[in-house]
């Protein structure tokens, strides 16, 4: 499942100009020579963040359907 960017910024409900005046307050706070960098940043970020969810659903789906449907022990009365 790939969201689209196009995708959250409808979830918020921003529309080109509001991206647009969001794009130039933050040229105007970082300027033009560090925005290149902060947009590297934040693709490094994300592309970290995708690696790790891939990884999680992949030690989910190996996990052995036996454990999940092992009957918990009560622990509160100890062993008989």
């Amino acid at each position: 499942m790939e969201i689209l960017p196009a995708t959250v910024a409808a979830l918020f409900g921003l529309g080109a100009p509001e991206l647009i005046v969001i794009l130039i307050i933050l040229l105007v706070l970082f300027g033009g020579a560090k925005l290149p960098s902060l947009a590297k940043g934040l693709g490094q970020s994300i592309k970290e963040f995708k690696k790790a969810q891939k990884e999680v659903e992949t030690a989910a789906e190996s996990e052995p359907e036996t454990a999940a449907k092992k009957p918990p022990e009560d622990k509160a009365h100890g062993p008989n």
